[in-house]
Formats: structure tokens, C-alpha cells, sequence
């Protein structure tokens, strides 16, 4: 391989930790150990605002590389792409299943790819047409799946619709943004503004803290905060603040600076594969035979992708090409 082809291959290798990572958002309602979701994702954004603090420490000198307008926007892009964006996650999965919210994750790849090259024509449409078709056939076998699923009343069914297509919608904002903004960013200042993203996320959870309480369905005052009962939460909160918002966050954004949206857009369907697996595993039961059938399109018209990216001269012309212009996320 050339230096873009492998510039290219460790962005897929990135792209693959960060939706590992980032499928661990879907488990948060199976691990609350007796407490509420709310006590879940508050301590886990705030052991995420704090190791972002510790990397802002740790990378201040590259603090001068980024605009003050840059490090709001940062922080910013975490409070609505991490913390809400999980809550939306947490709770489609809660109201809606182990298959309904991964599902309907799984359209962004599709979005994604679309604008993408629709910005940037990095890949001529005809070779895109297979692999955006097994997508679009898998996600549509996960979608009626879905539907089959039991739920607890039709309120619920249309609570986690209305979280699942809010977690979209923060999903291709974030995703856009964030990828115009790394494109012109100091290659050095990555990881700094992961860990502004970071703070960005602990600090908002702090804010919404007061608001939260008022409402009564916080369990930490009541059930206790000692590592004797609240222990297991601590340990699942700091599990899923390291994967999916440390390293999923820098992962994606290191993987981000090397992939065009057309490919790094696909990959982000691996997120709804590991998290459909994770959701079942947690369910104790084996896909239906159509959800294996949708699990299996969507990973084929992923691995279609990635070869036709790294055999197109248009993609990797020159190493390091993630740069899919102004409209670039």
C-alpha cells in the first residue's frame, strides 16, 4: 500500500474502536445496578468533564493553536454530541428496545455517505451503489425486525422513536461540524480539543444537575453513594466514560482526519452492529433470523466501501486526503 492507502487503512482501524467504543452507550440501561438511568449518565459525564479537564492540563501548550471561539465550539460539540446524544441513546433504548434505536443509528452511515459525496465527489456514485444498497437492505430488515419486537405499551413504542430519530438528528450535526472544524485544525491540537469536548460534556451535565434533582429520579441521595452499594455503577459509569467518550471520542477524531465522509460516514454503521450484539447479549437471546439477515447486509456494505475507497485514485491521491473540503466534518 502507498502512504495515502495506509493513511486510509489506520483511519478504518480507528473507525472501528470508536463505534466499539460508542456502542457502549447502548448497554447504559441494563447497567444501572439498582439505581436510575439518570444516575448512570450523570456520573458518567462527569468522570468524562474531569478527564477532559486532566487532558486539558495535560495539552495546554497546544492551547494557543486553537481560538477562543474554537474551544467554546468545542466544548459545545461534547454537551450536545456526548451528553446529548447518550441521553437520547439511553433512552430510545429504554422505551424502545435492544433493536429499535441501533436501527434507526444505523441510517446516519447512509446520510453521511450521501452528503458527503454529494460535497466532495470523492467516489464516483455507480461504485457506491452496491455497498449503499446492502446498507439501506440491512437497515431496513433491522427497522421491520424492530416493529416486531415487544414493548411495554404503544407510549413507550413512540418514546423510543422519538429518541431514536433525536439521537440521529444530533448525530448528523455533530458529525458535520466536527469534521469542517478538524479539517482546519492543527494536526497537534486533536487532542486537545477531544478533551475540550470533554469538559464541554462534564460541565453541562453539572448544569443540569439542580434541574434533574427537582425532578426527583436521581436514586444516589437515597440508595447511597458508598462503594459498598453503589460500586458496580461506578465501575459500569467509568467503563463507559473511558470507551465510548475518551477513547471513542479521540479515536473517531484521529480516524476523522484521515478518512473522507464518504468512507468514515459507512463505518459509523459498525456502531449499530456492535450495538444491536451488545443489546441482544444483555437480552439473552440470539438474533431473529431476519436481525442476522440486517446485521449481515450492513457489515457486507461496509467492507464494500472500505475496498472501494482504498482502489479509488480520487480518495487517495495524497496522504492524509480526509479532507473533504469546507463540508467536511
Amino acid at each position: 500500500m502507498n502512504a495515502a492507502q495506509t493513511s486510509i487503512a489506520i483511519g478504518v482501524l480507528l473507525a472501528v474502536v470508536a463505534t466499539l467504543g460508542w456502542a457502549l452507550n447502548f448497554i447504559a440501561p441494563y447497567v444501572t445496578a439498582g439505581y436510575s438511568l439518570y444516575d448512570l449518565m450523570a456520573v458518567r459525564f462527569l468522570i468524562a468533564g474531569v478527564m477532559g479537564l486532566m487532558g486539558v492540563l495535560l495539552c495546554r501548550a497546544q492551547l494557543r493553536l486553537l481560538r477562543p471561539g474554537q474551544r467554546y465550539l468545542a466544548a459545545a460539540l461534547g454537551a450536545l454530541g456526548c451528553l446529548g446524544y447518550g441521553v437520547c441513546i439511553a433512552a430510545g433504548v429504554m422505551f424502545g428496545g435492544p433493536v429499535m434505536t441501533p436501527a434507526f443509528i444505523g441510517t446516519v452511515p447512509v446520510l453521511l455517505a450521501l452528503v458527503g459525496n454529494a460535497s466532495t465527489s470523492t467516489v464516483p456514485w455507480r461504485r457506491l451503489a452496491a455497498p449503499l444498497s446492502c446498507l439501506a437492505l440491512g437497515l431496513l430488515l433491522s427497522n421491520l425486525s424492530s416493529f416486531h419486537q415487544p414493548s411495554l405499551d404503544t407510549n413507550a413504542w413512540w418514546a423510543g422513536l422519538f429518541f431514536s430519530l433525536s439521537a440521529v438528528a444530533i448525530w448528523l450535526w455533530f458529525s458535520v461540524i466536527n469534521q469542517r472544524q478538524l479539517t482546519h485544525l492543527a494536526a497537534p491540537a486533536t487532542g486537545l480539543w477531544t478533551a475540550l469536548m470533554m469538559v464541554g460534556t462534564g460541565v453541562a451535565t453539572l448544569c443540569l444537575l439542580p434541574f434533574i434533582q427537582l425532578l426527583g429520579v436521581f436514586k444516589l441521595p437515597t440508595r447511597g453513594f458508598g462503594l459498598s452499594q453503589a460500586g458496580p455503577l461506578y465501575a459500569w459509569s467509568l467503563v463507559i466514560a473511558v470507551m465510548s467518550t475518551l477513547i471513542g471520542a479521540w479515536a473517531w477524531n484521529a480516524a476523522t482526519r484521515r478518512l473522507p465522509m464518504v468512507l468514515s460516514g459507512q463505518l459509523i454503521a459498525l456502531e449499530s452492529l456492535f450495538a444491536t450484539l451488545l443489546g441482544l447479549w444483555f437480552h439473552g437471546r440470539w438474533p431473529t433470523l431476519m436481525e442476522a439477515a440486517g446485521l449481515g447486509a450492513v457489515l457486507i456494505g461496509v467492507v464494500m466501501a472500505i475496498r472501494i475507497i482504498l482502489t479509488s485514485p480520487q480518495a487517495t491521491a495524497k496522504p492524509g486526503m480526509t479532507m473533504t473540503g469546507d463540508h467536511s466534518r
